[in-house]
């Protein structure tokens, strides 16, 4: 009897051991756990992005692009409008830096396009072609404007070995322009004037005749061309309001519009690099003002008058060596 008193005691403490190891513990965490359905004070806190929001970009209800209205009423433009809206929004690096572009280089274009009568809106064409940058193209399409070599030449400016006028910002722009009274006297609409810069004037003209309409905005056209005015859309109404897109970008953040005296050049020059020590500066500042000249140096056969930019004496520091 004793024996079995015993026995019994010892699997009761037994009993009570695993208890505490194994059952006590479970309630303990349980006690400290939230239920799924319980609020926490930041639900975001840990999950990722944390306080980022994705959101769509609001589309303004009107908008006006070259002077026109912009069909927003269709589902169809405003979808395409839209998708240049968040395109735009969460492209940072490539807004950001255009954006800080812009502040240099609009100074220039606007008063070109003022004088030839283009609509102010075509700088915004301008930004979709380059984002402001004298780039080249995989078609050969080349600087702020990305005109090809027989376009660029059709509309005055001078390409050779050494020199290409493509590269120069104000030159192109005035051609850009010829471009754009050609086309609108075609026309007589700024946004197929538009469209026509992407595709051609003979391009656009057959799919008018051929859709039988006037307006862009009822061509069936390929994704790029369909999507090139809506890029512009976007642009301008981004550009000119970049804090109600999340660009939050100081003043003193933009790149800063270049101070330059021009040279006069009638002559050949022999080499480049000593023109630019002379006046003060290096080769590599020169052709940052300057990036139209290619080659190092001028031979200049037809003894042209060229105007080569200098920036303004203490508007820059020059790094020496």
């Amino acid at each position: 009897m004793q024996k079995k008193e015993k026995s019994n005691y010892k699997f009761l403490i037994l009993i009570f051991v695993v208890f505490i190891i194994f059952i006590v513990p479970v309630f303990f965490l349980q006690s400290f756990t939230i239920p799924n359905n319980t609020k926490t004070e930041d639900p975001d806190s840990t999950n990722f992005p944390q306080g980022y929001r994705i959101v769509i970009p609001n589309v303004p209800k009107k908008i006006k692009i070259f002077g026109e209205n912009v069909p927003l009423y269709n589902f169809e433009v405003y979808e395409r409008v839209e998708r240049e809206f968040i395109v735009n929004t969460y492209w940072h690096s490539v807004t950001i830096l255009t954006l800080k572009r812009a502040n240099r280089w609009f100074p220039v274009i606007e008063p070109i396009l003022k004088k030839n009568n283009i609509p102010d809106d075509f700088k915004y064409l301008c930004v979709t072609e380059s984002t402001l940058l004298n780039v080249t193209s995989p078609k050969n399409a080349v600087g702020f404007w990305q005109f090809k070599k027989d376009a660029a030449k059709q509309h005055g400016l001078e390409i050779n070995k050494e020199v290409d006028e493509r590269y120069n910002v104000e030159k192109s722009t005035e051609a850009a322009c010829n471009y754009f009274n050609e086309a609108y006297n075609k026309f007589h609409n700024w946004t197929l004037v538009a469209a026509s810069y992407n595709m051609g004037i003979t391009g656009i003209s057959d799919q008018l005749k051929r859709q039988k309409t006037h307006n862009y905005y009822n061509i069936v056209l390929g994704e790029e061309t369909s999507r090139y005015v809506p890029r512009i859309i976007a642009a301008k109404i981004m550009m000119q309001n970049p804090k109600k897109y999340g660009f939050d970008i100081k003043p003193e953040q933009l790149h800063k519009p270049f101070k330059t005296t021009d040279v006069v050049v009638k002559g050949k020059v022999k080499d480049w690099a000593d023109f630019a020590k002379s006046y003060g500066i290096n080769y590599k500042i020169l052709k940052l003002y300057n990036p139209w000249l290619r080659e190092s140096y001028l031979t200049n056969k037809r003894k042209k008058t060229y105007h080569i930019k200098i920036p303004v004496k203490g508007s820059i520091e020059i790094i020496k060596g």
